[in-house]
């Protein structure tokens, strides 16, 4: 999985003070990358995002959540 990493538009230009976040996309998301979703996960905090849109509204989930989404997903059928 290849990590894409951002710097926070609330850093400093000298670099200090710097917030990094680094998005991945699903395994299951296939090479055309249609319906897929892009997570980031920080501490306290799970971001996702529409991958077709990087700059579009994002999610956030306290973990305990995103993780009950995620296990509920791998087990239901489409």
């Amino acid at each position: 999985m290849e990590l894409a990493w951002f710097k926070s538009s609330h850093s400093g230009n000298e670099g200090t003070a710097c917030v990094e976040i680094a998005w991945h996309r699903s395994s299951h998301s296939g090479n055309e990358g249609a319906n897929c979703v892009e997570v980031a996960e920080t501490p306290g905090v799970v971001h996702v995002r529409d991958s077709k849109d990087k700059n579009g509204p994002q999610l956030t989930f306290e973990p305990a959540a995103w993780q009950a989404f995620v296990q509920f997903a791998a087990t239901t059928e489409a």
